[in-house]
């Protein structure tokens, strides 16, 4: 497996400051964010769709320090019924700029309507009553969903990408295994998911079972953890919506890894992902607001090379 990180996590930092970081760090790569819900601070879409030179710059920032671009990232809701529309843009760009510069990978949500056409806001369906909810769940996935990302998987392929891997994220179509394999089953395999197990924790499912559930069709990994505050969710559940920063009064908070689930927890998390064939990136997303973020970073990486395996095996039973 490589280990690097999302550029997001250091966003009080210039691209070189990143580049640097990752470097003095001894990482693999960077994951780059290029807009919507990110504010994209070492991206600039329209500067990279308009010069040649500030691609091969760009590229040639992470060749100088060996390091790889692991993917770009254009997390949002590109299916917004208000501002969908230009999230899609800031999407596509994305996808064309990462052929042009031969990333293969993007990462990005699958996106989440309104309930009808003509709404205004998204709607996310997590229960089955009252009855209207299913019709509302068909309309999302047949008439919305299916034929965006029938288009979508097109022009990765045209672009030259080859991997679309989608967030299992909540306030999303997909948010677990199920809806991501429905997805993948309608348009193909080169839509897989982005395994991020904090949102899994928090929505109350188990991360383990997740990558055996998924086996091939994960595409990418963030590492993220969740601290589950006990307390809380006894009298509030996991269903929570007060402030972010507020961690005390939170039933679940994004934490640093380590310190919602323990080394033990990650090293099983490692080693099940490689038993089911996946030995690609670990990309850390630091969104803890109680530690400062190059102190957040620094305790994730130090955790991870504790216990992701780097190296291909070479043992075989002696023969006998």
């Amino acid at each position: 497996m490589k280990l690097g990180f999302v550029s997001d996590s250091l966003a009080h930092l210039g691209f070189e400051e990143v580049l640097e970081t990752a470097a003095e760090l001894g990482l693999d790569g960077v994951e780059v964010n290029t807009g919507n819900w990110s504010s994209a601070p070492h991206f600039d879409v329209n500067r990279m769709k308009s010069s040649a030179d500030a691609r091969k710059a760009f590229t040639e920032a992470f060749a100088s320090r060996g390091l790889k671009l692991i993917a770009l990232n254009a997390n949002g809701n590109q299916l917004h019924p208000v501002t969908g529309d230009t999230q899609s843009a800031c999407l596509h760009d994305t996808i064309r700029l990462a052929g042009e510069i031969g990333a293969k990978k993007v990462c990005l949500m699958s996106g989440l309507p309104g309930g009808a056409v003509g709404e205004t806001t998204p709607n996310w369906i997590v229960s089955s009553w009252p009855p209207e909810t299913q019709t509302i769940l068909q309309w999302q996935w047949d008439e919305v969903l299916f034929p965006y990302w029938r288009k979508l998987v097109d022009l990765a392929r045209s672009s030259g990408v080859e991997r679309l891997a989608i967030e299992l994220h909540g306030n999303q179509l997909v948010y677990n295994v199920p809806s991501l394999l429905k997805l993948r089953k309608e348009v193909g395999p080169m839509v897989g998911a982005n395994l991020d197990p904090s949102h899994l924790f928090w929505m109350g499912a188990d991360p383990l079972a997740a990558v055996d559930a998924l086996g091939s069709a994960i595409f990418h990994v963030h590492a993220k953890d969740t601290f589950l505050n006990g307390p809380r969710q006894a009298t509030t559940s996991l269903l929570e919506n007060g402030s972010l920063m507020d961690v005390a009064a939170r039933s679940w908070s994004y934490i640093t890894l380590g310190f919602g689930h323990s080394e033990e927890w990650w090293r099983s998390f490692c080693y099940r992902l490689r038993m089911n064939g996946y030995d690609g990136w670990l990309s850390i997303e630091h969104e803890d607001v109680m530690l400062s973020r190059i102190e957040g970073l620094r305790k994730s990486v130090a955790l991870l090379k504790a216990v992701m395996p780097i190296e291909v095996s070479d043992y075989a039973p002696p023969a006998i």
